[in-house]
């Protein structure tokens, strides 16, 4: 029975009301699942490739990210791999850890107006990465005021940031019903399981126990897309990461992410991305950041 929310609950080290964690290996993937919190959630990544899965956003980093990601957002593990020297900060604080009305002073407007944005997620661009992230990888190593302090100090940075795109611009469709929760995280770690082959619908339903018809039913309602667009769009992510990765031709990247027509593989890959896939890897080959 799937009963229990896939709900992370978040414990601070003792005396801190800000958590600060550094990582220098990669986590497994078997770690990383569905999951939402009432905790904000700031992630710098210096040196690592990975997929981003943030509300109803898909894609795919190369290199380095900084996303902020608000409260009861529902997101996926992020890093795949970290390279040479490569780490990921992670920090966690509920938006009233300063007390009820702190972010409503007049000196916080700024902020205030950051971590409602975050709700739908942000990632920041270069400019603002290579003047925050330093910043971040320093507040672990923070404690008492002082981590408050030089969080503050990050978020009003990041509230000044004009380098950045909202990750789910109109809105997210996910409902973050608890009890929903467990049950998308099974249907999320199916299709990244097998994306690169056929998935039928029965197969798919079957994970979660229901009919095809109320599956379809189910699965529009809670993500806002049809299970076929969805798993075109875990295909399309695999592809850009194949074309910034790999030198292997366009055909072959087409039937390595699970896709068994060329000429459906260019329309989807467009309609996700807005270019061809030779513009999109000639494109990020300048690009990457």
């Amino acid at each position: 029975m799937l009963q229990k929310p896939t709900f992370e609950k978040i414990t601070p080290d003792f005396g801190s009301s800000i958590t600060a964690v550094q990582k220098t290996k990669k986590r497994k993937r078997s770690d990383a699942f569905w999951h939402f919190h009432p905790e904000i959630e700031l992630v710098y990544v210096n040196k690592g490739k990975g997929k981003r899965h943030i509300g109803s956003h898909l894609s795919y980093f190369n290199n380095s990210q900084l996303i902020l990601i608000g409260s009861n957002l529902p997101h996926n593990g992020f890093t795949d791999r970290l390279t040479s020297k490569g780490k990921e900060t992670l920090i966690q604080f509920r938006p009233e850890f300063l007390g009820d009305q702190f972010f409503n002073i007049p000196e916080m407007a700024s902020i205030a107006i950051l971590l409602e944005k975050a709700k739908k997620g942000i990632l920041f661009k270069p400019e603002t990465k290579k003047i925050v992230g330093p910043k971040i990888e320093k507040l672990p190593k923070h404690n008492g005021p002082k981590r408050v302090i030089k969080l503050l100090e990050i978020l009003h940075l990041l509230s000044q940031a004009k380098d950045y795109v909202i990750l789910n611009a109109d809105g997210y469709a996910f409902e973050t019903q608890p009890q929903d929760s467990l049950k998308i995280d099974k249907i999320f770690k199916h299709i990244n399981a097998n994306f690169q082959n056929h998935i039928s619908l029965e197969e798919v339903a079957d994970q979660v126990s229901m009919t095809v018809p109320a599956f379809c039913r189910y699965f529009k309602k809670a993500t806002g897309k049809t299970f076929t667009q969805l798993v075109n769009e875990y295909r399309v992510v695999h592809a850009t990461k194949l074309l910034l990765e790999s030198k292997i031709s366009i055909t072959d990247i087409c039937f390595e992410s699970g896709f068994n027509n060329f000429s459906h593989f260019n329309k989807i890959f467009k309609e996700n991305t807005g270019k061809s896939a030779s513009h999109y890897r000639s494109e990020m080959q300048h690009l990457i950041g």
